[in-house]
This record gives structure tokens, sequence and C-alpha cells, in this order.
């Protein structure tokens, strides 16, 4: 017999995913009402446009807007989830933990990627300009990580903010096309800039 703590519940389900992003380890009880509720929250939520996107193996679980083709003529839903434009410098950041997070998970059996913060400044330092103070270029780059971790893609793993883990849905949101791409313009950013990739 279940008792009422077991049973799950689809507007904890939906509220929790309408919040932001939920990860199995930081969310154990949302997270359980998703996945155990899962078709009943895809069917909801689509209602509202939106699609669930869940990475069981990884553990998180997000939404996103459907894709829409406007042939029949009419107007789409309007958008839930808004799309955010980045910085350049927030891009690169993102492509150079992305490109960080596939090399660690090439060569190691671990599950979670911790970079203290002056790796991250080192990652970004070689890609902007020299001829800003030393203060002033960590300040930069200390703002973009902020930005980062705002976004969900860095979780902060002490109050100092030294020490950062790069959260696995990154490998949701850059996918292997958009590193392409974004490499191909980071080689030509390089090239002006005259540092050797």
């Amino acid at each position: 017999m279940t008792t009422k703590n077991d049973e799950l519940s689809l507007p904890v389900a939906a509220t929790h995913l309408m919040k932001g992003v939920v990860y199995r380890d930081a969310n154990p009880m949302p997270w359980r009402h998703v996945t155990g509720l899962l078709p009943q929250v895809r069917d909801y939520v689509a209602t509202l446009g939106l699609t669930v996107v869940i990475d069981e193996a990884e553990g998180y679980a997000f939404l996103r807007s459907q894709a829409r083709d406007d042939e029949d003529g009419e107007s789409p839903i309007p958008r839930l989830v808004p799309r955010r434009a980045l910085s350049f410098h927030v891009s690169l950041l993102l492509a150079l933990l992305r490109k960080k997070l596939a090399e660690f998970d090439a060569s190691n059996a671990d599950t979670r990627l911790v970079l203290t913060r002056q790796q991250i400044v080192d990652l970004c330092a070689i890609f902007l300009p020299t001829t800003t103070s030393e203060a002033r270029l960590i300040d930069l780059i200390d703002a973009h990580i902020a930005k980062v971790v705002e976004l969900g893609f860095l979780r902060r793993l002490d109050d100092a903010g030294t020490t950062y883990e790069v959260r696995r849905i990154i490998k949701a949101f850059v996918d292997a096309q958009w590193l392409a791409d974004f490499d191909a313009r980071l080689t030509e950013y390089a090239a002006e800039l005259g540092v050797a990739r």
C-alpha cells in the first residue's frame, strides 16, 4: 500500500520544470516526480508549446520550446522559454568548457569535472586582448564566469568561488555542430589576435 509521501504529483513535476533544470543529484524529490510521470508531464507541457528534454544517464531534465512550422498560416504559441542572446565571451567560455568536458570524458572515468577559478581564467585569457591590465582581465573573466553560473552551466562548489563543477547539461546546449561552427569562428578570431591555436 502506498502512503501519501509515495504518490507522484504532476503539479510538482511540471512546476519544478517550469522553474528551471531539474537535476537528479540536487533535486531528488522533483526528479522522482518527473521521471515517474514522464508521459503525463510530456502531454501537459505540450499544451503549452513545450517539450521535456531528459537525459537519465546524465541526470537532468528541462523544458525547451517545441520547433514550429508556420506553413498553415496560424501564429505560433508565444514562447514561454525565452531565447537568450549570449555575448561572444560568454559563448567562448561555454565552448571552452564544453571542449574541456569532452576531453575529460575521453580520458577519465569520473563523472564530475571540477575546475578551479584559475584554470577557467587560464582557458579564457589567451583569447582576450592583452592590452588590458591583468586585474581588469581577471574581473572581466569573473563576470563571464558569473553569467555562466547564472545560466546553470557551472556550479560553485565553495562560497569563495574558487572551484566550480561543469554541469553536464552543457552537452545538451553546446552540441557537436554548435561547437564546430563556433570553433571555426574561434580560429578566425584567434588569427585576428595573433594567437596560435
